[in-house]
Protein backbone atom coordinates (compact mmCIF):
# COMPACT_ATOMS: atom_id res chain seq x y z
CA UNK A 1 0.00 0.00 0.00
CA UNK A 2 3.00 2.57 0.24
CA UNK A 3 4.88 1.61 -2.15
CA UNK A 4 1.48 2.16 -4.42
CA UNK A 5 1.59 5.31 -3.05
CA UNK A 6 5.04 6.73 -3.24
CA UNK A 7 4.47 5.38 -6.98
CA UNK A 8 1.58 7.72 -7.47
CA UNK A 9 3.38 10.74 -5.34
CA UNK A 10 6.13 9.90 -7.46
CA UNK A 11 4.17 9.97 -11.24
CA UNK A 12 2.31 13.42 -9.45
CA UNK A 13 5.93 14.80 -9.41
CA UNK A 14 7.24 13.59 -12.85
CA UNK A 15 3.68 14.49 -14.27
CA UNK A 16 4.40 18.69 -12.52
CA UNK A 17 7.97 18.49 -13.76
CA UNK A 18 7.01 17.83 -17.71
CA UNK A 19 4.52 20.49 -17.25
CA UNK A 20 7.37 22.66 -15.93
CA UNK A 21 9.33 21.75 -19.18
CA UNK A 22 6.56 22.97 -21.41
CA UNK A 23 5.26 25.96 -19.76
CA UNK A 24 9.01 27.15 -20.90
CA UNK A 25 8.21 26.63 -24.17
CA UNK A 26 4.22 27.57 -23.57
CA UNK A 27 4.04 30.98 -26.49
CA UNK A 28 6.03 28.56 -29.41
CA UNK A 29 3.11 26.25 -28.42
CA UNK A 30 0.22 28.39 -28.59
CA UNK A 31 1.73 29.58 -32.18
CA UNK A 32 1.97 26.13 -33.16
CA UNK A 33 -1.76 25.26 -32.52
CA UNK A 34 -2.53 28.71 -33.59
CA UNK A 35 -1.03 28.64 -37.03
CA UNK A 36 -2.39 24.22 -37.32
CA UNK A 37 -5.99 26.07 -36.62
CA UNK A 38 -5.32 28.46 -39.12
CA UNK A 39 -3.93 25.60 -41.64
CA UNK A 40 -7.17 22.81 -41.02
CA UNK A 41 -9.81 25.54 -40.26
CA UNK A 42 -9.75 29.14 -42.19
CA UNK A 43 -12.41 30.06 -40.42
CA UNK A 44 -10.94 29.89 -37.21
CA UNK A 45 -8.15 32.55 -37.57
CA UNK A 46 -10.57 34.95 -40.07
CA UNK A 47 -8.20 38.26 -40.50
CA UNK A 48 -5.83 39.50 -38.25
CA UNK A 49 -7.86 40.26 -35.11
CA UNK A 50 -9.29 37.38 -34.74
CA UNK A 51 -6.19 35.46 -35.82
CA UNK A 52 -4.37 37.27 -32.54
CA UNK A 53 -7.79 36.38 -30.26
CA UNK A 54 -7.39 32.82 -31.35
CA UNK A 55 -3.58 32.93 -30.17
CA UNK A 56 -4.87 34.50 -26.55
CA UNK A 57 -7.54 31.46 -26.79
CA UNK A 58 -5.28 28.28 -26.84
CA UNK A 59 -2.49 30.37 -24.67
CA UNK A 60 -5.49 30.56 -22.19
CA UNK A 61 -6.28 27.48 -22.45
CA UNK A 62 -2.88 25.99 -21.36
CA UNK A 63 -2.10 28.50 -18.84
CA UNK A 64 -5.42 27.37 -17.25
CA UNK A 65 -4.84 23.49 -17.73
CA UNK A 66 -1.10 23.64 -16.83
CA UNK A 67 -1.46 24.36 -13.06
CA UNK A 68 -3.65 21.84 -12.39
CA UNK A 69 -0.90 19.45 -13.39
CA UNK A 70 1.45 20.88 -11.23
CA UNK A 71 -0.86 21.88 -8.01
CA UNK A 72 -3.13 18.95 -8.54
CA UNK A 73 -6.10 21.09 -9.05
CA UNK A 74 -9.44 19.32 -9.80
CA UNK A 75 -10.10 20.12 -13.33
CA UNK A 76 -13.69 20.69 -12.58
CA UNK A 77 -12.53 23.53 -10.45
CA UNK A 78 -11.29 25.20 -13.59
CA UNK A 79 -13.20 28.17 -15.89
CA UNK A 80 -12.59 28.67 -19.50
CA UNK A 81 -10.33 31.60 -20.25
CA UNK A 82 -11.71 34.81 -21.10
CA UNK A 83 -10.34 34.86 -24.68
CA UNK A 84 -11.26 31.37 -25.36
CA UNK A 85 -15.18 32.22 -24.71
CA UNK A 86 -14.84 35.30 -26.46
CA UNK A 87 -13.29 33.48 -29.53
CA UNK A 88 -16.46 31.56 -29.76
CA UNK A 89 -18.92 34.47 -29.06
CA UNK A 90 -17.38 35.82 -32.12
CA UNK A 91 -17.43 32.98 -34.16
CA UNK A 92 -21.31 32.86 -33.63
CA UNK A 93 -21.37 36.97 -34.97
CA UNK A 94 -19.31 35.55 -38.06
CA UNK A 95 -21.81 32.48 -38.71
CA UNK A 96 -19.22 30.14 -38.12
CA UNK A 97 -20.80 26.75 -37.84
CA UNK A 98 -20.59 25.31 -34.21
CA UNK A 99 -19.06 22.30 -36.05
CA UNK A 100 -15.74 24.14 -36.84
CA UNK A 101 -15.41 25.37 -33.07
CA UNK A 102 -15.79 21.92 -31.65
CA UNK A 103 -13.45 20.35 -34.09
CA UNK A 104 -10.92 22.87 -33.40
CA UNK A 105 -10.31 21.74 -30.19
CA UNK A 106 -10.43 18.13 -31.45
CA UNK A 107 -7.48 19.20 -33.22
CA UNK A 108 -5.86 21.50 -30.54
CA UNK A 109 -5.97 18.68 -28.11
CA UNK A 110 -4.56 15.86 -30.23
CA UNK A 111 -1.59 18.66 -31.15
CA UNK A 112 -1.02 18.92 -27.30
CA UNK A 113 -1.09 15.23 -26.80
CA UNK A 114 2.26 14.85 -29.26
CA UNK A 115 4.06 17.47 -27.89
CA UNK A 116 3.41 16.17 -24.23
CA UNK A 117 4.65 12.88 -25.56
CA UNK A 118 7.48 14.32 -27.30
CA UNK A 119 8.38 15.99 -24.14
CA UNK A 120 7.61 12.42 -22.25
CA UNK A 121 10.32 10.84 -24.70
CA UNK A 122 12.94 13.94 -24.09
CA UNK A 123 12.83 13.17 -20.32
CA UNK A 124 14.18 9.27 -20.99
CA UNK A 125 12.23 8.20 -17.91
CA UNK A 126 11.92 4.50 -17.46
CA UNK A 127 9.55 3.02 -20.00
CA UNK A 128 7.07 1.89 -17.19
CA UNK A 129 6.92 5.45 -15.51
CA UNK A 130 7.12 6.90 -18.88
CA UNK A 131 3.68 5.58 -19.73
CA UNK A 132 2.23 5.99 -16.44
CA UNK A 133 3.11 9.62 -16.64
CA UNK A 134 1.70 10.21 -19.65
CA UNK A 135 -1.71 8.69 -19.49
CA UNK A 136 -1.77 10.99 -16.26
CA UNK A 137 -1.73 14.05 -18.11
CA UNK A 138 -3.57 12.91 -21.07
CA UNK A 139 -6.17 11.71 -18.76
CA UNK A 140 -6.58 14.77 -17.33
CA UNK A 141 -6.66 16.61 -20.43
CA UNK A 142 -9.66 14.80 -22.20
CA UNK A 143 -11.35 15.92 -18.75
CA UNK A 144 -10.21 19.55 -19.30
CA UNK A 145 -10.93 19.62 -23.02
CA UNK A 146 -14.31 17.67 -22.68
CA UNK A 147 -15.23 20.07 -19.55
CA UNK A 148 -14.22 23.52 -21.73
CA UNK A 149 -14.91 23.04 -25.27
CA UNK A 150 -19.03 22.05 -23.37
CA UNK A 151 -18.81 25.64 -21.73
CA UNK A 152 -17.55 27.33 -25.18
CA UNK A 153 -20.15 26.34 -27.16
CA UNK A 154 -23.02 26.78 -24.88
CA UNK A 155 -21.28 30.52 -25.15
CA UNK A 156 -21.33 30.46 -28.95
CA UNK A 157 -24.89 29.18 -29.26
CA UNK A 158 -26.12 32.20 -26.60
CA UNK A 159 -24.14 34.31 -28.58
CA UNK A 160 -25.91 32.85 -31.59
CA UNK A 161 -29.19 33.08 -30.46
CA UNK A 162 -28.63 37.10 -29.20
CA UNK A 163 -26.95 37.84 -32.67
CA UNK A 164 -29.49 36.57 -34.64
CA UNK A 165 -32.42 37.61 -32.92
CA UNK A 166 -30.78 41.23 -33.55
CA UNK A 167 -33.43 43.03 -35.37
CA UNK A 168 -30.28 44.20 -38.17
CA UNK A 169 -29.35 40.30 -38.79
CA UNK A 170 -31.65 39.36 -41.62
CA UNK A 171 -30.80 42.61 -43.64
CA UNK A 172 -26.91 41.54 -43.02
CA UNK A 173 -27.61 37.95 -44.33
CA UNK A 174 -28.71 39.24 -47.31
CA UNK A 175 -26.41 41.25 -47.83
CA UNK A 176 -24.18 38.38 -47.28
CA UNK A 177 -26.39 36.52 -50.05
CA UNK A 178 -25.74 39.64 -52.34
CA UNK A 179 -21.80 38.79 -51.81
CA UNK A 180 -21.83 35.20 -52.26
CA UNK A 181 -22.56 36.19 -56.08
CA UNK A 182 -24.79 34.37 -58.19
CA UNK A 183 -27.49 35.94 -60.40
CA UNK A 184 -30.78 37.98 -58.51
CA UNK A 185 -33.11 40.34 -59.07
CA UNK A 186 -31.57 43.30 -58.72
CA UNK A 187 -35.00 45.30 -58.20
CA UNK A 188 -36.03 42.97 -55.45
CA UNK A 189 -33.35 42.88 -53.22
CA UNK A 190 -32.95 46.32 -53.17
CA UNK A 191 -36.13 46.54 -51.19
CA UNK A 192 -34.93 43.99 -49.27
CA UNK A 193 -32.03 45.44 -48.47
CA UNK A 194 -33.18 48.51 -48.18
CA UNK A 195 -30.25 50.20 -50.51
CA UNK A 196 -29.77 51.18 -54.09
CA UNK A 197 -28.00 48.62 -56.04
CA UNK A 198 -27.71 50.35 -59.39
CA UNK A 199 -25.49 53.43 -57.86
CA UNK A 200 -21.56 53.86 -57.43
CA UNK A 201 -20.65 52.08 -54.51
CA UNK A 202 -18.06 53.24 -52.09
CA UNK A 203 -17.45 50.13 -49.46
CA UNK A 204 -15.69 50.72 -46.09
CA UNK A 205 -14.63 48.48 -43.59
CA UNK A 206 -15.09 49.93 -40.37
CA UNK A 207 -13.84 48.97 -36.41
CA UNK A 208 -13.56 50.08 -33.33
CA UNK A 209 -12.10 49.04 -29.62
CA UNK A 210 -14.35 47.74 -27.40
CA UNK A 211 -16.45 49.53 -25.12
CA UNK A 212 -17.92 49.70 -21.71
CA UNK A 213 -21.66 49.54 -22.90
CA UNK A 214 -21.43 47.53 -25.59
CA UNK A 215 -22.59 50.02 -28.30
CA UNK A 216 -19.29 49.91 -31.15
CA UNK A 217 -22.03 49.13 -33.42
CA UNK A 218 -24.19 51.82 -33.02
CA UNK A 219 -21.32 54.37 -32.74
CA UNK A 220 -20.24 52.92 -35.71
CA UNK A 221 -23.41 53.05 -38.17
CA UNK A 222 -23.76 56.62 -36.96
CA UNK A 223 -19.90 57.31 -38.13
CA UNK A 224 -21.09 55.75 -41.60
CA UNK A 225 -24.47 57.95 -41.91
CA UNK A 226 -21.85 61.41 -41.12
CA UNK A 227 -19.96 60.38 -43.46
CA UNK A 228 -22.00 59.95 -45.94
CA UNK A 229 -23.52 63.15 -45.06
CA UNK A 230 -20.63 64.71 -45.56
CA UNK A 231 -19.36 63.24 -49.11
CA UNK A 232 -22.16 63.96 -50.78
CA UNK A 233 -24.63 60.97 -50.72
CA UNK A 234 -28.17 61.91 -51.48
CA UNK A 235 -29.14 58.28 -50.30
CA UNK A 236 -29.09 56.48 -47.03
CA UNK A 237 -25.59 54.27 -46.68
CA UNK A 238 -25.69 50.91 -45.66
CA UNK A 239 -24.48 49.37 -43.09
CA UNK A 240 -24.29 46.06 -41.72
CA UNK A 241 -22.03 44.39 -39.17
CA UNK A 242 -19.32 41.60 -39.42
CA UNK A 243 -18.75 41.10 -35.68
CA UNK A 244 -19.74 42.62 -32.51
CA UNK A 245 -16.82 45.61 -33.28
CA UNK A 246 -16.55 45.59 -37.06
CA UNK A 247 -18.88 46.63 -39.34
CA UNK A 248 -19.02 46.70 -43.53
CA UNK A 249 -20.76 49.57 -45.15
CA UNK A 250 -21.43 51.00 -48.44
CA UNK A 251 -22.19 54.65 -49.73
CA UNK A 252 -24.28 55.22 -52.79
CA UNK A 253 -22.54 57.88 -54.39
CA UNK A 254 -22.63 59.42 -58.16
CA UNK A 255 -19.50 59.28 -60.39
CA UNK A 256 -18.76 63.01 -60.05
CA UNK A 257 -18.84 62.75 -56.49
CA UNK A 258 -16.36 59.95 -56.47
CA UNK A 259 -13.75 61.85 -57.56
CA UNK A 260 -11.08 62.67 -54.82
CA UNK A 261 -13.03 60.66 -52.01
CA UNK A 262 -10.13 58.96 -50.01
CA UNK A 263 -8.81 62.47 -49.65
CA UNK A 264 -12.40 63.98 -48.20
CA UNK A 265 -13.08 60.91 -46.30
CA UNK A 266 -9.36 61.24 -44.50
CA UNK A 267 -9.79 65.07 -43.71
CA UNK A 268 -13.27 64.15 -42.25
CA UNK A 269 -11.72 61.54 -40.28
CA UNK A 270 -9.18 63.62 -39.27
CA UNK A 271 -11.41 66.23 -37.67
CA UNK A 272 -13.60 63.55 -35.82
CA UNK A 273 -12.30 61.95 -32.38
CA UNK A 274 -14.77 59.10 -32.05
CA UNK A 275 -13.90 57.87 -35.60
CA UNK A 276 -13.09 54.24 -35.59
CA UNK A 277 -10.49 52.17 -38.60
CA UNK A 278 -10.96 52.66 -41.89
CA UNK A 279 -10.36 50.85 -45.29
CA UNK A 280 -11.80 51.77 -48.47
CA UNK A 281 -12.77 50.24 -52.07
CA UNK A 282 -12.71 51.84 -55.08
CA UNK A 283 -16.10 53.63 -55.96
CA UNK A 284 -17.51 51.20 -58.18
CA UNK A 285 -20.80 50.72 -60.24
CA UNK A 286 -24.23 48.14 -59.97
CA UNK A 287 -23.42 45.15 -58.86
CA UNK A 288 -20.61 43.64 -59.79
CA UNK A 289 -19.16 47.05 -58.14
CA UNK A 290 -21.21 46.41 -54.89
CA UNK A 291 -19.40 43.32 -54.70
CA UNK A 292 -15.82 43.99 -55.89
CA UNK A 293 -15.83 47.50 -53.61
CA UNK A 294 -16.23 45.65 -50.88
CA UNK A 295 -13.88 42.80 -51.58
CA UNK A 296 -10.88 45.79 -52.37
CA UNK A 297 -12.25 47.32 -48.35
CA UNK A 298 -11.20 43.57 -47.33
CA UNK A 299 -8.08 42.95 -48.75
CA UNK A 300 -6.95 46.47 -48.03
CA UNK A 301 -8.05 45.78 -43.93
CA UNK A 302 -6.10 42.40 -44.16
CA UNK A 303 -2.85 44.40 -45.16
CA UNK A 304 -4.23 47.22 -41.87
CA UNK A 305 -4.10 44.35 -39.72
CA UNK A 306 -1.23 42.37 -40.09
CA UNK A 307 0.87 42.11 -37.45
CA UNK A 308 3.44 44.88 -37.21
CA UNK A 309 2.11 46.87 -39.28
CA UNK A 310 1.99 51.12 -38.84
CA UNK A 311 -1.43 52.24 -37.38
CA UNK A 312 -3.39 54.14 -40.22
CA UNK A 313 -6.75 55.38 -39.44
CA UNK A 314 -7.47 55.21 -43.06
CA UNK A 315 -5.92 52.97 -45.79
CA UNK A 316 -7.26 52.81 -49.19
CA UNK A 317 -7.05 50.15 -52.20
CA UNK A 318 -5.76 52.82 -54.35
CA UNK A 319 -3.03 53.47 -52.91
CA UNK A 320 0.64 52.73 -54.44
CA UNK A 321 1.66 49.29 -53.92
CA UNK A 322 -1.46 48.18 -51.11
CA UNK A 323 -3.21 45.44 -53.58
CA UNK A 324 0.46 44.33 -54.10
CA UNK A 325 0.73 44.02 -50.31
CA UNK A 326 -1.88 42.02 -49.94
CA UNK A 327 -1.04 39.19 -51.53
CA UNK A 328 1.62 38.47 -48.60
CA UNK A 329 -0.39 39.24 -45.99
CA UNK A 330 -1.57 35.48 -45.66
CA UNK A 331 2.43 34.67 -44.65
CA UNK A 332 4.24 37.01 -42.96
CA UNK A 333 6.99 34.68 -42.10
CA UNK A 334 7.47 33.91 -45.18
CA UNK A 335 7.43 37.58 -46.54
CA UNK A 336 9.58 38.65 -44.06
CA UNK A 337 12.42 35.47 -44.91
CA UNK A 338 12.24 36.53 -48.18
CA UNK A 339 12.54 40.76 -47.59
CA UNK A 340 15.89 39.91 -45.53
CA UNK A 341 17.19 37.59 -48.28
CA UNK A 342 16.36 40.65 -50.89
CA UNK A 343 17.52 43.48 -48.26
CA UNK A 344 20.00 42.25 -46.47
CA UNK A 345 21.30 44.42 -43.74
CA UNK A 346 18.75 46.79 -45.30
CA UNK A 347 16.01 44.94 -43.30
CA UNK A 348 17.02 45.60 -39.99
CA UNK A 349 14.35 47.40 -37.45
CA UNK A 350 16.30 50.17 -36.93
CA UNK A 351 15.40 53.74 -37.27
CA UNK A 352 18.72 54.72 -39.68
CA UNK A 353 17.83 51.95 -41.81
CA UNK A 354 14.20 52.96 -42.28
CA UNK A 355 15.45 55.86 -42.87
CA UNK A 356 17.38 54.73 -46.03
CA UNK A 357 14.83 52.29 -46.92
CA UNK A 358 12.09 55.35 -47.04
CA UNK A 359 14.44 57.18 -49.48
CA UNK A 360 15.87 54.94 -51.63
CA UNK A 361 12.11 53.86 -52.04
CA UNK A 362 11.31 57.40 -53.29
CA UNK A 363 14.35 57.48 -55.33
CA UNK A 364 12.99 54.04 -57.19
CA UNK A 365 9.64 55.21 -57.65
CA UNK A 366 10.77 58.42 -59.13
CA UNK A 367 12.68 56.53 -61.97
CA UNK A 368 15.89 57.27 -60.57
CA UNK A 369 16.12 60.77 -60.36
CA UNK A 370 17.56 62.58 -57.87
CA UNK A 371 15.97 65.85 -58.20
CA UNK A 372 12.73 64.53 -58.78
CA UNK A 373 12.82 62.27 -55.33
CA UNK A 374 14.64 64.95 -53.52
CA UNK A 375 11.39 67.49 -54.15
CA UNK A 376 9.16 65.13 -53.24
CA UNK A 377 11.08 64.07 -50.29
CA UNK A 378 11.83 67.42 -49.15
CA UNK A 379 15.55 66.82 -49.00
CA UNK A 380 18.20 68.32 -50.67
CA UNK A 381 19.60 66.45 -53.51
CA UNK A 382 23.04 65.48 -52.16
CA UNK A 383 20.67 64.25 -48.80
CA UNK A 384 19.10 61.60 -51.76
CA UNK A 385 22.55 60.74 -53.07
CA UNK A 386 24.24 60.06 -49.56
CA UNK A 387 20.98 58.22 -48.26
CA UNK A 388 21.10 55.88 -51.69
CA UNK A 389 24.26 55.04 -51.70
CA UNK A 390 24.62 54.09 -47.79
CA UNK A 391 21.07 51.97 -48.90
CA UNK A 392 22.92 49.89 -51.72
CA UNK A 393 25.75 49.81 -49.31
CA UNK A 394 24.01 48.32 -46.05
CA UNK A 395 22.16 45.65 -48.37
CA UNK A 396 25.39 45.25 -50.02
CA UNK A 397 25.14 44.50 -53.64
CA UNK A 398 23.79 46.54 -56.26
CA UNK A 399 20.36 47.02 -57.25
CA UNK A 400 20.46 47.32 -60.78
CA UNK A 401 19.79 43.26 -61.97
CA UNK A 402 16.95 42.55 -59.07
CA UNK A 403 15.40 46.12 -59.34
CA UNK A 404 11.69 44.76 -59.45
CA UNK A 405 12.79 42.51 -55.92
CA UNK A 406 13.99 45.37 -54.34
CA UNK A 407 11.09 47.60 -54.96
CA UNK A 408 9.30 44.99 -53.86
CA UNK A 409 10.35 44.26 -50.62
CA UNK A 410 10.80 47.82 -49.71
CA UNK A 411 7.10 47.70 -50.25
CA UNK A 412 6.15 45.29 -47.91
CA UNK A 413 8.30 46.94 -45.18
CA UNK A 414 6.48 50.35 -46.63
CA UNK A 415 3.08 48.60 -45.39
CA UNK A 416 4.26 45.27 -42.80
CA UNK A 417 6.70 47.39 -41.02
CA UNK A 418 8.14 45.21 -38.17
CA UNK A 419 6.15 42.16 -39.65
CA UNK A 420 8.46 41.57 -42.37
CA UNK A 421 11.82 43.64 -41.07
CA UNK A 422 14.60 41.75 -38.78
CA UNK A 423 14.72 42.30 -35.01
Amino acid sequence: MARSHDTGVLSAETAAMIVDRLSEKLPAMARSIQELLAQERSEMAGDGELMALLYDAVQGNLEAFFPAIRHGIPIDRIEPPTAALEHARRLAQRGTEVDELVRAYRLGHQRVLKMILDEVRAAQLETAAGLHVFEEIAASSFTYIDRVSHQVVNAYQAERDRWLANRNQIRALRVREVLDGGDLDVDETTDLIRYPLQRVHLALTVWCAEQADGNELDVMERFVTDLAAALGAQERPLFVASDRITGWAWIPMTADAADGVVARIREFVRLRADAPWLTVGNPLAGLAGFRQSHRQAVSARAVALAPGAPPRPVTAVDEPGLVVAAQFSSDLDEARSWVCHILGPLASDTDSDERLRDTLRGFLRNSSSFKSSADELHLHVNSVKYRVQRAIERRGRPIEEDRIDVEVALLLCHWFGTAVLAP
